[in-house]
């Protein structure tokens, strides 16, 4: 089964990460250019995960003013490709990354005139080395060809892939040994749930600021109407409480009761009745699993009665079944015994 492109996923190591921040803090130039290199790992078409396991740098220089001027050296990537195989020869050349924070103009040059020729769909990751926000440093992309809105030839785009950090068992080792180093020991527990919770707050409003502004560019005509997003955006806000219309809700009441209520009454008890229903849903999803879980706890209970009351009745049985058999073992030696008596009689009886 071949997955399309949109459906898939990239699960990135924590050792990638660390390559990449380790090749940007040895670069350490003046400007603060970006870092590129080589993504490997496993990009297979029977399955809708990449998973980028390795890494390695390259040699990299452009010019910041002219994004058409730029150089990659190609000999260096096969070299290390050929040692890459003799370590792992599992791990291929799935795409390549820089330390962006953002997408640049050149990007899609590197990508079709030098990458696409070690990978035919090869995936871009973007690291954010200096990141201030919360959420993940990562950003994956991979170019398709894009039909214009107008109908006219197709041109090459880049498409977001969403992205997480998985990490195997032996990573997760280093990965904790690293974060006990970096954590403060005399935090308590409550202290880090707070912190925790603050800075997803945080991340949200932040997600939440990027789409009023790309909303309004959209509406000021600054950006195109994608309605992919905008199919995206419905979604999400389908999840929140339906709070209705105030005015129509307001005239209903009214015109119900033969009162008019003030607007901000209605505005509230609109919330409340939207947040109420929202939490008794909730609730009644979990009251239904509640009883789910207790119905099989009592089969189950149920079924291991009947299992041993019927073990109870194998032994029970085969005690009754040794019993018998020892009284017809008694009674057999008692009836032995008392045909012994009785010749014995009759052989004294013939002696007189």
């Amino acid at each position: 089964m071949n997955f399309a492109l949109e459906d898939k996923s990239v699960t990135v190591a924590p050792l990638v990460l660390l390559s990449v921040l380790d090749h940007y803090e040895r670069t350490n130039t003046k400007g603060h250019k970006r870092v590129l290199g080589v993504i490997l790992g496993e990009n297979n078409h029977n399955s809708n995960i990449v998973r980028v396991t390795n890494s390695f740098a390259l040699p990299f220089e452009e010019d910041e003013k002219n994004s058409d001027v730029w150089f990659l050296d190609q000999n260096y990537i096969e070299q290390m490709m050929e040692m890459c195989k003799k370590i792992n020869a599992k791990e291929k050349l799935i795409g390549w990354y820089h330390s962006g924070p953002k997408l640049r103009a050149s990007d899609l040059k590197i990508n079709n005139q030098i990458f696409k020729k070690y990978a035919s769909q090869p995936v871009l990751l973007v690291v954010d080395v200096k990141q201030q926000g919360v959420g993940l440093p990562t950003n994956c992309y991979i170019a398709i060809e894009q039909i214009k809105d107008n109908g006219s030839s197709t041109e090459k785009t880049f498409i977001h892939l969403p992205s997480s950090v998985e990490a195997e068992e032996a990573e997760e080792i280093g990965v904790e040994h690293l974060l006990r180093d970096c954590r403060d020991q005399a935090a308590g527990g409550l202290s880090i749930k707070l912190t925790n919770q603050l800075k997803s707050l945080k991340g949200l409003q932040r997600k939440l600021h990027d789409i009023i502004l790309y909303l309004n560019k959209v509406i000021e005509g600054n950006l195109p109407v994608n309605h992919a997003i905008l199919g995206k955006l419905q979604d999400v806000f389908n999840l929140l409480p339906n709070l209705g219309s105030n005015e129509g809700d307001a005239v209903i009441n009214g015109l119900a009761t033969g009162t008019i209520t003030n607007s901000d009454d209605t505005t509230t008890n609109n919330l409340r009745k939207a947040l109420t229903i929202k939490t008794n849903d909730e609730l009644m999803v979990i009251y239904i699993s509640q009883l789910v879980r207790a119905i099989v706890s009592f089969d189950n209970l149920i079924e291991n009665k009947i299992q041993n009351a019927k073990l109870n009745n194998k032994e029970n049985k085969k005690e009754n079944d040794k019993d018998t058999e020892e009284e017809k073992v008694d009674d057999v030696e008692e009836a032995n015994k008392d045909s012994k008596k009785s010749d014995e009689l009759e052989k004294s009886e013939q002696k007189k």
